[in-house]
């Protein structure tokens, strides 16, 4: 592993690739590629990209990337594509849209199978941003699979968050609703060449005033056309507008700290399922779900006895 990520630190791509599978496919191999290059992670923006099928996020997301690539920014994407039935794998549709960058060298995409994760991403994404902010990527976008409400992980995940919602889709109601208007800090309409577009961007607005926000930032709204790059050049600025609040009120720091607390409950919480699969094959365990079944124990206290099997509290 020491030559891996020696190599991946020296700026090859191959190495960095087979990092990424690594992380992917989790276990000891993970954990030792991490715990070398941890140090030299932190260093990146992260942009997530969420939103409902088919409001064009892969389009905007490429669209994006180039106006990225005007400021000589190094850049890397991860698009979070549905988990292949029969390989268990993503399926490749965002990184076959995105092959407008496929010579840039300073432009790495990669896709990666949600592996059923809820929240629109998967339980790798943190250990796979560390992999490219070691390899020196300045700017990540974090693309979510689009499945509309249950997106809410990427607001833990990302410093600042991209809601792409499109006219006459009915999006706009969905944006108002408890949870999914908490997570925008940028709400993008995008095919704003449509009917109502404006007249989208504006109910969005309108419900922004309404809302509870961070002081000093209200998220703009704007209209975009991600297929001709119209309105990139003014999503690209409210990102760093966004950066400089996050940095001006110690707010990056903060976010930072929840997106560790996030993923140190998530990592716990899948040793505990991992733990508790296996242990449920031991004979008294058997025992403990017959007495469940038959009502001599309830569920609670069962429970509460695996949980002594498993870590010894009281």
């Amino acid at each position: 592993m020491e030559t891996l990520t020696a190599q991946l630190l020296a700026g090859n791509k191959r190495a960095l690739a087979r990092a990424l599978t690594i992380v992917e496919d989790g276990g000891k191999d993970a954990c030792s590629v991490v715990r070398q290059l941890f140090p030299y992670s932190g260093k990146a923006h992260l942009i997530g990209i969420t939103g409902s099928p088919g409001v064009g996020k892969s389009t905007l997301v490429d669209a994006l990337v180039t106006e990225i690539r005007k400021a000589d920014l190094k850049v890397a994407v991860i698009a979070t594509d549905p988990t292949s039935p029969f390989t268990g794998g993503a399926i490749l549709g965002d990184r076959i849209r995105m092959q407008a960058h496929t010579l840039d060298q300073n432009v790495f995409i990669r896709s990666m199978a949600n592996r059923g994760h809820a929240g629109g991403t998967s339980l790798a994404i943190y250990d796979a941003v560390r992999m490219l902010e070691a390899f020196g990527y300045e700017i990540i976008i974090i693309e979510t699979v689009g499945v509309g409400q249950t997106e809410l992980s990427i607001a833990k995940t990302a410093d600042t968050t991209i809601l792409v919602l499109m006219p006459g889709s009915g999006d706009e109601i969905q944006a108002i609703k408890s949870g999914i208007m908490e997570i925008g800090d940028l709400f993008v309409v995008n095919k704003g060449d449509l009917p109502g577009a404006h007249k989208t961007a504006s109910e969005i607005s309108y419900s922004l005033e309404l809302a509870q926000h961070f002081p000093g930032w209200t998220p703009p709204v704007l209209v975009s056309i991600a297929e001709t790059g119209a309105g990139l050049d003014e999503i690209w600025q409210a990102v760093g507008k966004h950066r400089q609040y996050l940095l001006e009120s110690g707010m990056l720091e903060e976010r930072r700290k929840a997106k560790v607390a996030a993923e140190l409950e998530e990592l716990v919480s899948e040793i505990v399922r991992t733990n508790l699969k296996a242990s449920l094959e031991h004979s008294h365990i058997q025992e403990l779900l017959h007495q469940v079944l038959a009502r001599e124990v309830d569920p609670h206290s069962a429970a509460e006895n695996l949980i002594k099997e498993l870590f010894g509290s009281n």
